[in-house]
């Protein structure tokens, strides 16, 4: 079994999208973990559109790099510039990986404007995870 870390700024939007769908798609080939550089707790907007797509991230929690540190991962995925640039140093073998995705809590306009945001970058988060996933995990 692998483990992966998804990290990103606040663990509130992106890295919950990612860590829902790589649960979904590496089912029981990995154990996967999100973290934030941060922590900023789980917007509720990311639920919500989760749950549209029937994934259920209401249970997760924002947690902090730092909680992490003892585990030995296998990929490290950094879905945001800003934790790219600030990501701890991991004594680890981990493989590394970067995808800068749009952050949609910082979307403007109508609640439906903003929801539509959440989705198109849920989308872009959705396909990368399977791919990810399809790369290597099988």
């Amino acid at each position: 079994m692998k483990n992966i870390l998804v990290l990103c700024t606040g663990n509130s939007c992106r890295s919950q999208i990612a860590e829902g769908y790589l649960r979904h798609f590496a089912g029981e080939k990995a154990e996967i973990y999100s973290a934030g550089i941060e922590t900023h707790g789980v917007n509720p907007r990311a639920i919500s559109i989760m749950k549209e797509d029937g994934i259920d991230i209401s249970k997760h929690t924002s947690n902090n790099i730092d909680e992490y540190l003892e585990i030995d991962f296998d990929f490290v995925i950094t879905v945001c510039d800003n934790a790219k640039e600030h990501c701890p140093f991991f004594p680890t073998k981990a493989k590394k990986f970067h995808h800068n995705f749009p952050d949609p809590a910082k979307s403007k306009g109508t609640e439906e404007e903003v929801l539509e945001e959440f989705r198109r970058v849920r989308q872009m988060i959705k396909d990368y995870s399977q791919q990810f996933v399809s790369d290597n995990l099988f």
